[in-house]
């Protein structure tokens, strides 16, 4: 559909708007659902220790090799600060200087 062909949903009748408002509804929700179902899924498959395992130890990896998003990660998944908190770029700079020294 060419971009000239696009009508407003101000300028439709009721009757469309109505229409089209109920498609982007179902198919809102459709996405819900696939995402549920994928959340779950992932969840139960890091039920298994092995794979939790493994998850644990490529994230530590990254942070060996200095990856801020990691390091961020790993803090907030032991608790250490809430993603809401302002990080202090000097710390993780710290941090990813004592962690290159842990891995030499």
């Amino acid at each position: 559909m060419a971009q000239e062909d696009l009508i407003p949903l101000n300028e439709r009748t009721k009757e469309e708007q109505k229409r089209i408002t109920t498609m982007g509804g179902k198919a809102s929700g459709e996405a819900r659902r696939r995402r549920k179902t994928l959340k779950e899924e992932l969840l139960l498959l890091l039920e298994e220790g092995d794979t939790q395992k493994k998850v644990s130890t490529a994230l530590i990896e990254k942070c060996f090799h200095g990856d801020v998003n990691a390091i961020r990660e790993l803090a907030t998944l032991i608790n250490e600060r809430s993603e809401e908190q302002k990080v202090d770029t000097t710390v993780e700079v710290k941090m990813s200087k004592e962690i290159d020294n842990l891995s030499k």
